[in-house]
């Protein structure tokens, strides 16, 4: 134990949490942090409207600093740009409100990627309860597996969009390199932190999945709200362009259904697989009208779009320039 003390002992970790009408899962999350083995020197709470902000906990603790913004002034990529400014640690652990730790070692586990030098970020996996939604229990795994992984640019031929998939439920990033690299994209719609990776493998760095580092997170969406985030993620896509316009995503999209039909067959679950085909027809219906949304008009947009807040702030810088 004291080889790891002695490890850690100059390497500061602080962590940015954007919220909004954060709930119980909120002061689970904050409660597991502060009894990590590495606890965070500050964990920086980014809010939405604080007429939703109810949590105690987070007034219980002296390393935690909350800042409330209006639902004007949300953005993906800058608001979590905020939180970053108001940290020096040289690492920075970016979670999401409803994701839970699995145990102790989440940050020791995160920070052990940063062993090697060429790595910039590493992202945890995310886990689904089977009892509570089977499907999202499954399809976690395909995107989460059991086996850590380095990803770097000579790995695009044989991952595609998978070399710089990553994400921001729970990564942490190397303050330095993040900072030489500009931060996340300001005005993002969506997918701030596959964009970041994305720039991160063009300049030579690696994206690192630390297996290890577990957390509890999944949704229960409908078929309309899968639309709706797969249209917000193509036209981040879109708007990003870069290595997006390199590599493609639905080949990865269809592996999952294919893949998901056939372990819910195999164990007794023919039941869900309607439902499957269901969801992810919505997923590809969405990603196909987001990959077009500059034809369509702004009303079909808002429907379309699961984030019209940021349709007001896109149009009107438009109409500015």
């Amino acid at each position: 134990m004291e080889k790891e003390k002695i490890k850690y002992a100059e390497r500061t970790v602080d962590v940015v949490i954007p919220t909004y009408q954060p709930d119980e899962k909120f002061d689970k999350l904050l409660h597991r942090l502060e009894k990590q083995t590495i606890v965070p020197n500050h964990i920086y709470v980014i809010n939405t409207e604080e007429n939703f902000f109810k949590s105690e906990r987070a007034f219980q603790y002296d390393n935690i600093t909350v800042t409330h913004i209006s639902k004007y002034e949300y953005d993906h990529g800058g608001t979590r740009n905020k939180g970053a400014q108001m940290s020096d640690a040289d690492f920075i652990l970016f979670i999401t409100q409803d994701a839970v730790p699995r145990d102790r070692y989440l940050v020791e586990r995160l920070l052990d990627a940063f062993e090697d030098e060429q790595v910039a970020v590493a992202y945890g996996r995310q886990q689904a309860d089977k009892k509570d939604n089977y499907l999202e229990y499954y399809t976690r795994t395909f995107n989460y597996p059991s086996e850590s992984r380095k990803k770097t640019k000579e790995d695009l031929k044989e991952l595609g969009i998978k070399t710089f998939f990553c994400s921001n439920v729970c990564a942490m990033y190397r303050r330095d390199i993040f900072e030489e690299q500009g931060g996340f994209v300001q005005y993002a719609i969506f997918n701030e932190d596959m964009i970041f990776a994305s720039k991160l493998i063009e300049a030579g760095y690696a994206v690192y999945y630390a297996a290890g580092a577990r957390v509890w997170h999944w949704h229960n969406y409908s078929g309309i709200k899968q639309l709706k985030r797969n249209f917000d993620l193509a036209v981040s896509q879109k708007q990003a362009g870069g290595l997006f316009e390199q590599v493609k995503s639905e080949k990865e999209g269809v592996k999952l259904v294919l893949k998901a039909c056939g372990h819910l067959f195999l164990h007794g679950r023919i039941h869900l697989i309607p439902k499957h085909i269901w969801l992810s027809g919505c997923k590809f219906i969405g990603y196909k009208l987001g990959q077009n949304y500059k034809r369509l008009s702004h009303s079909m947009i808002r429907k379309l779009s699961s984030n019209s807040t940021f349709w007001t702030a896109y149009w009107d810088r438009q109409m500015s320039i």
